[in-house]
């Protein structure tokens, strides 16, 4: 490997083969979701329990210190919404140059497997992949589902997934599912979770944190789960001691429950 593609994945990936990344890009195609109407303000607290964001060109420049500390994973596509006919006819919207000028560790881009735009988004991520190569830069490729959330099973996660690996991705963001070790098992390269929509308590989110690890993932790249629950930094602090701690879904609870009540 490039040192320079080896070193960009070291400031991602910690000594101990982990990783808590933060999304912030969600507006790219949703506008101001809850919490992230001034993401500045959101991801402050948030920061030093994080090893690394996930963002847009547009919100690194304006919401994000450059004296973060951070690394960042840049955001390349988009240019749907969710008032738009299809979530899946997205393009490149941000340059390879550009990610370099902007000191990012990664860029990321979502691909839609099986959807009407299945060629168009591969093709994407196979290009931005000879981009990544020629400049020494990781491309993470998110396994998006646009507005069917069925297709989050282990059989069409594990295709995506493996596709993703095939034409090139260094870091693959999908799903948790049951069965997930078959996702993990079949991708050669390494997987983080994805958190879609927020759940219903704590302990649902630390649980399937702690059982994707158990089960191949080597980290995750939440967002809603975090900043939109009522107390983010117990939260994140709570999901940091599973991933780089491992701690079980109990202990970070207490972590969790210890953090509010001191609070």
């Amino acid at each position: 490997m490039d040192w320079g593609m080896e070193n960009r994945l070291a400031q991602l990936i910690g000594a101990d083969g982990r990783c808590l990344w933060l999304p912030v890009d969600h507006g790219y195609f949703q506008g101001p979701v809850t919490n992230l109407e001034n993401v500045g303000t959101t991801i402050d607290p948030l920061l030093p329990y994080a090893d690394a964001i996930f963002v847009t060109r547009g919100i690194l420049r304006t919401s994000v210190r450059p004296r973060n500390s951070k690394p960042i994973i840049l955001r390349v596509s988009g240019a749907t919404s969710v008032v738009g006919k299809d979530l899946a006819n997205e393009a490149i919207t941000t340059c390879m140059e550009e990610a370099v000028r902007l000191n990012a560790s990664a860029v990321g881009i979502s691909v839609f497997v099986g959807s009407d735009y299945e060629h168009d988004s591969l093709l994407n991520l196979a290009r931005l992949v000879d981009e990544g190569e020629r400049y020494g830069m990781p491309v993470m490729a998110v396994t998006a589902v646009g507005r069917e959330l069925k297709k989050r099973d282990a059989r069409y996660l594990a295709l995506a997934s493996r596709i993703s690996a095939e034409l090139g991705a260094r870091v693959v963001k999908t799903y948790y599912c049951d069965e997930f070790e078959k996702v993990t098992r079949g991708c050669p390269v390494p997987i983080v979770i994805a958190g879609g929509p927020k759940v219903a308590t704590e302990l649902e989110v630390l649980q399937f944190v702690h059982d994707g690890i158990r089960r191949g993932a080597i980290g995750v790249n939440l967002g809603r789960n975090i900043w939109q629950n009522k107390h983010p930094v117990p939260m994140i602090r709570a999901i940091r001691s599973i991933i780089h701690d491992a701690a079980s879904p109990e202990e970070a609870q207490a972590i969790y429950d210890s953090a509010i009540s001191g609070a």
